[in-house]
């Protein structure tokens, strides 16, 4: 990538969403792990992993349960989405040798949060979209460390996958040095001029979420690391990564306007029996957003090993 094209790239972006948040907030390597307080008595642990341009509040209303204990994900070079926190370093916390920005790297803050965090047996990590390509990839990090996990991989980035037709025809004219003016373009346009084609129909917390989307990051080049990693990471990842999943469901969209469903579909049919694949009738990307009801219960989570 040239110098010039470097330079506009790393320009700051501002932090435009953030949420009230009771918890303990972990900086782990160029990203964050955040831990909020639960009222009960944990049962499970929930760790949820965000997508391309999302943040952690993706998960928050879906997983609001006493007995809930929540742990969200902040990936590299991305804004922690809370008010009033000092990040702390923890002990366990230990160098990442992979480029910012990637699947790769984000998947190593995965690995140490789920190694070093969860007070519970009971496990579920819920991936969506480029954080379900991030947990399969912290799988193949690390296969030991999930062999009683359950996974929720919500219209996931998979390997062989595709980003749909529309996408790829926006960004195939799109050269380096003109994504900062593309961004502040899309930033100065009505949500309504794109968001019913990309994100489907809206309800309240759609777009509180989705409205500050080129937001989410603290600078325009990690927006180009992460869509060259995801189309780079879908083509070179064999299916084999699957072998390392025990048990859990995809969750597919009826319509996604982002990635294509139909390789979607295909990729997640190579898994083992193990893993449900589960047709939603969501009518976006953004299936827990579009409804909670389409989250697994917990009844599917392995029952909780005394020990």
């Amino acid at each position: 990538m040239k110098a010039s094209h470097v330079r506009k790239l790393i320009k700051p972006i501002e932090s435009a969403y953030s949420e009230m948040f009771s918890g303990r907030v972990y900086r782990v390597g160029k990203g964050a792990v955040s831990i909020r307080n639960h009222s009960g008595e944990a049962e499970q642990t929930v760790i949820g992993v965000h997508g391309f341009l999302g943040n952690h509040c993706y998960f928050t209303q879906a997983y609001e349960g006493a007995t809930t204990e929540l742990i969200l994900l902040t990936c590299s070079n991305y804004h922690i989405p809370v008010n009033g926190i000092t990040p702390e370093t923890p002990d366990w916390e230990v160098p990442i040798k992979h480029l910012e920005g990637t699947i790769e790297y984000d998947a190593c803050i995965l690995n140490q949060a789920l190694a070093n965090l969860p007070t519970t047996r009971n496990i579920r990590v819920h991936g969506h979209s480029r954080g379900g390509a991030v947990l399969l990839e912290a799988m193949k990090q690390w296969p030991e460390l999930y062999e009683d996990v359950e996974v929720v991989l919500e219209a996931p980035v998979l390997p062989q996958g595709r980003l749909h037709g529309l996408v790829t025809m926006l960004l195939e004219p799109v050269s380096h040095g003109m994504w900062p003016w593309l961004i502040r373009l899309i930033n100065s346009a009505p949500q309504s001029a794109y968001g019913q084609t990309f994100f489907g129909k809206m309800n309240p917390r759609k777009k509180q979420l989705l409205s500050k989307l080129f937001s989410a990051t603290k600078d325009h080049l990690t927006i180009v690391r992460n869509i060259e990693n995801i189309m780079d990471w879908m083509t070179r990842t064999d299916t084999s990564v699957y072998q390392h999943i025990r048990h859990g469901t995809f969750l597919i969209p009826a319509v996604d306007r982002i990635l294509d469903r139909s390789a979607m579909l295909a990729s997640a049919r190579q898994s083992p029996t193990t893993m449900r694949i589960v047709e939603t009738g969501a009518p976006s990307h953004f299936i827990t957003l579009d409804s909670k009801e389409w989250v697994p219960g917990f009844e599917t989570l392995p029952a909780t090993a005394q020990g």
